[in-house]
């Protein structure tokens, strides 16, 4: 129930309500949280994996507010109706700081990623509640909740898996394309980008996502004072633009493109070694979603580098492709939302 107050006005905008009129009250709501959800795996879980080394600050824009994540703390400072800025923290100390194994390369990129799904997932609901004033008492949450969440979960991510990996593969099988491992994995690649450049470009023309988005430059402008500095404030932030090298969504593009490497490796060796006569689309969607931890690893290690070196040819033209995507995913904040996320970052440091 956290996240509906924000979804229903989109679904509202969107003219989807009249048609979910007919269903049971139960299957509307879940329908409407499982999209919530599937909206935060394609925009918001991904932008915490974004700040390697060099600042040791990371954050994600919520509804009405910012999230920022610290070397041992997180905090969110969220907007309510009436004003007022609320500002939660509390400590967290990643799993790759306390176990020697998690921080070598490519295993804290997998990680970062688990980590950043379960936190920004708990900052979003818990934004939804501050900013519709949705209080969930302590007592009032039973197994009902628990269960609906996980549903939520379940649906939300297997409905991303069926369009960013199920159906550009099932799509090139039928064109005949399944024994190129490259020709395969390279236009699949060339799919994704495109459903998901679609998706932020239909998405970006709601009101509430355009908001949310000013709040993503927000972020991007408090952690650009921060890194260079600068006292964080208003004055200090506003001539930063709101396109940052390490944002997640440069992170989602370097996903991509290891995407195509790693799994024309794979598949190739898989057509020569095994299933020379054929290459079924269930097997090859199970392999490949196996191999997310290790996509996910490496492109991890991949932005740190093209940031460590964003300066130099050709590490450069790594960072382009988020830089131009944020054009989208970002917009020009106000200076209430600013200070908000001033208030997120100072609570963090």
């Amino acid at each position: 129930m956290l996240l509906l107050p924000f979804f229903n006005r989109i679904f509202d905008e969107c003219s989807i309500t009249g048609y979910l009129a007919a269903w049971p009250e139960e299957r509307t709501m879940f329908l409407k949280k499982a999209y919530g959800f599937f909206n935060f795996l394609i925009l918001q879980a991904v932008p915490c994996i974004s700040r390697p080394r060099k600042s040791k600050v990371g954050g994600q824009a919520v509804i009405e507010g910012v999230m920022m994540r610290g070397k041992k703390m997180i905090s969110w400072a969220v907007k309510k109706p009436a004003g007022e800025i609320i500002l939660e923290s509390f400590p967290f100390v990643s799993a790759s700081r306390k176990h020697a194994v998690l921080k070598w390369p490519v295993f804290r990129g997998a990680v970062n990623l688990f980590e950043s799904l379960k936190i920004g997932y708990r900052a979003l609901s818990r934004s939804a509640e501050i900013a519709y004033d949705e209080e969930v008492r302590e007592e009032d949450k039973n197994w009902k909740t628990t269960l609906t969440s996980i549903g939520t979960f379940v649906f939300a991510f297997g409905l991303s898996i069926f369009l960013f990996l199920y159906l550009p593969m099932l799509l090139l099988t039928l064109l005949g394309f399944e024994k190129s491992a490259f020709a395969f994995n390279f236009l699949a690649g060339i799919i994704r980008i495109a459903l998901f450049l679609g998706y932020l470009l239909g998405i970006s023309l709601w009101k509430d996502i355009r908001r949310l988005f000013e709040y993503h430059g927000a972020e991007h402008k408090a952690i650009f004072a921060f890194e260079d500095g600068k006292e964080l404030t208003i004055e200090n932030m506003t001539p930063y633009k709101t396109f940052h090298p390490r944002c997640g969504t440069s992170f989602i593009i370097l996903v991509s493109l290891v995407c195509i490497l790693l799994f024309s490796v794979i598949d190739a060796l898989i057509l020569h070694f095994i299933l020379d006569s054929g290459y079924p689309v269930w097997l090859r969607l199970i392999v490949h979603l196996g191999l997310i931890p290790i996509v996910s690893g490496v492109s991890y290690e991949v932005l740190k580098l093209s940031d460590r070196y964003r300066h130099v040819f050709p590490f450069n033209l790594l960072v382009l492709p988020g830089l131009w995507l944020q054009r989208i995913t970002t917009r020009e904040p106000d200076n209430n939302q600013l200070e908000i996320a001033t208030r997120a970052l100072k609570a963090v440091l």
